[in-house]
């Protein structure tokens, strides 16, 4: 089996998955593309360390600038005939600002639990415009995502057994937040939780669109950990007052995984799932429980069938214009 792993930093999550599945079988096959291929070749050389029978290769790629998008996928189609499981979990949420009037006002309310599980309406987001002329968290949660799996059609789609895409969304991920009119969200103040959702709907479509030719997509969300990620809405020492009241959260809610492990408990589950039995209408989700017992729990996703192929179709109109780009670029 080839897993295919994308990811910004190899770190936490992504190290922690890969740690994970070679537990499980340590003859997989890991390819791990990542933007610092120092930070990578040093992973893949400590995974051989522990697993020597595994296979890891790395690529690199910068999922946020199409012309690395575009290389990385030539050089992937010259190395593999086929790709089994792909994990796309670059990420970004960009100089993200605490509402200190709603984290306050949501701390004595009824919704307590639900606003601190989700973040929703806690944070938000200042970003830029990336060299490519798009919202930098569009072009690098969602739109080099796509490009990506436009690009590797050929080693994903075979009729021999299934191929399956898991995607890393989020429970911040809100249909208010996002707009077929405005879908870079260029207009809003709240970009990660609009790509989340962009995310859910693309899964959606792209499961209709390939799920007879063996390719099906699923979501999921790790819940919260501490990580790079969540190091940058507050200092870490903030996160240190805040952790007993974190724990004591958990009894409560359980999407405070906390650690990459825990966080990683939906990723190899889906890992074992037959991907044709999985409802593409569910998210899945990482959960811990007050004790520290990991599980797995679903979420019904908010989303409707007409918009994910509007959406779909956007995105292949917008990825034509990149792509004839790349080639007048390359000719």
């Amino acid at each position: 089996l080839i897993i295919f792993c994308v990811w910004i930093v190899l770190s936490g999550v992504g190290l922690a998955l890969c740690k994970r599945l070679l537990k499980e079988n340590d003859e997989l096959h890991l390819c791990l593309a990542c933007r610092n291929m120092s930070k990578a070749e040093a992973v893949q050389a400590a995974l051989l360390a522990s697993y020597p029978n595994a296979e890891v290769s790395t690529v690199q790629v910068d999922i946020g600038a199409m012309h690395s998008v575009f290389r990385a996928a030539k050089e992937l189609k010259q190395r593999f005939q086929r790709l089994d499981y792909v994990y796309l979990n670059a990420g970004i949420m960009p100089r993200p600002q605490l509402s200190v009037k709603a984290f306050f006002s949501s701390l004595f309310s009824r919704k307590a639990i639900h606003v601190f599980s989700t973040a929703e309406g806690l944070l938000t987001q200042c970003e830029s415009v990336t060299a490519d002329g798009l919202q930098e968290t569009f072009e690098t949660n969602v739109f080099g995502h796509f490009i990506l799996l436009q690009e590797l059609e050929t080693l994903l789609c075979h009729s021999d057994s299934p191929s399956q895409i898991i995607w890393t969304s989020s429970r911040n991920a809100k249909k208010s937040n996002f707009s077929l009119e405005d879908f870079q969200h260029s207009k809003g103040q709240e970009p990660y939780s609009s790509s989340k959702y962009a995310i859910d709907l693309l899964s959606l479509a792209l499961n209709r669109k390939f799920n007879q030719r063996g390719l099906y997509s699923c979501v999921m969300c790790p819940g919260t950990m501490m990580t790079n990620l969540t190091y940058t809405i507050l200092p870490p020492f903030m996160w240190t007052l805040f952790l007993p009241f974190i724990w004591l959260f958990r009894f409560f809610a359980h999407a405070f995984t906390l650690t990459p492990f825990n966080g990683t408990e939906a990723m190899v589950w889906l890992f074992h799932q037959k991907p044709e039995s999985l409802d593409p209408f569910i998210k899945y989700l990482s959960a811990t429980t007050g004790f520290g017992s990991n599980y797995i729990t679903t979420q019904k996703m908010d989303l409707d069938e007409e918009t994910a192929e509007k959406f779909y179709q956007s995105l292949l109109d917008l990825g034509r214009h990149f792509r004839a780009t790349i080639q007048k670029t390359d000719n």
